[in-house]
């Protein structure tokens, strides 16, 4: 087919762009900034360094009552099971000792006690007269979800670590659409580097409102969300926890009741846990 004049083109283009309704249309995009009259808050990736190490920093222990609701998730069909909310006791003790006694809310009896003092944990399941005991990295054996929530997995989304110079490597990613600074931290063993994880920053307030941690293969080995930071004794925490474990298929949500912070009281006595008569054992290797 011959090629229409040059004229004719440039004189279809001009009609295009120039004739309303039809031919050109406009419609708005929602972003995380829709609505939003607050400026956002700047910082540099130092400064936001300087920000996930002293969130830990000023915690030596605490005491904390939450409402825990757990969830099973199955990924395949898209969905979660959520069981019922149960009044839970949090003790924490640096470097890395954990306690978690569960209660009925009702009836205030136990319904679980775990307690995590390194590299080891123990729970106390008395309803089923049960009581195991493995190393924080065993693998996850039992069919029942739950009985896989290790009191340290809880522990490490409990607490943002901070930083290591000396192994990680941190890159900025500015996420304006959404209102986020994202720390991206990679793990750097001799010549391997690995993603480690995603720190996610509010960018009207700077405080942290997500965590992604992978392991060495680069797998998400859990993605806590927080919310509602409150100040403590110097210290800052979050009222709402939403810890997901996606190999273990499980998510936990922590609502904080009460909360004492750095207490003389929380000694190396109350992470002793013993086997109650008439139950049986367990372990997990």
């Amino acid at each position: 087919m011959p090629r229409p004049p040059r004229r004719l083109v440039v004189f279809l283009t001009l009609a295009l762009v120039t004739t309303p309704g039809c031919f050109v249309r406009r419609r708005a995009v929602p972003t995380a900034l829709t609505g939003q009259t607050r400026p956002l808050l700047t910082a540099t990736k130092d400064e936001l360094v300087q920000r996930v190490n002293g969130i830990s920093e000023p915690i030596q222990d605490f005491s904390m009552k939450v409402d825990l609701s757990p969830s099973i998730l199955n990924p395949a069909k898209g969905s979660a099971t959520d069981y019922a909310t149960v009044s839970a006791y949090v003790l924490f003790r640096k470097p890395a000792d954990i306690r978690i006694l569960g209660q009925d809310p009702v009836i205030a009896t136990t319904i679980f006690d775990m307690v995590s003092t390194g590299n080891e944990f123990r729970v106390s399941i008395p309803r089923k007269k049960r009581f195991i005991i493995g190393s924080n990295d065993a693998p996850e054996t039992s069919e029942n979800k739950l009985e896989n929530l290790r009191p340290a997995a809880i522990l490490t989304a409990l607490l943002i670590q901070p930083l290591d110079p000396a192994s990680n490597l941190t890159v900025l990613e500015d996420d304006a659409e959404r209102a986020l600074y994202i720390l991206i931290v990679v793990r750097r063993q001799q010549d391997q580097l690995t993603l480690a994880r995603n720190v996610y920053f509010d960018r009207y307030t700077l405080q942290v409102t997500r965590e992604k941690m992978f392991d060495a293969t680069g797998r998400l080995v859990s993605d806590t969300k927080y919310s509602d930071w409150k100040t403590y004794d110097r210290a800052t925490f979050p009222s709402q926890i939403d810890i997901q474990r996606p190999k273990e298929n499980y998510e936990v949500q922590l609502s904080l009741v009460t909360m004492k912070m750095n207490s003389p009281d929380v000694t190396a006595e109350k992470f002793a846990l013993k086997q109650p008569p008439d139950t049986q054992l367990q372990e997990v290797k």
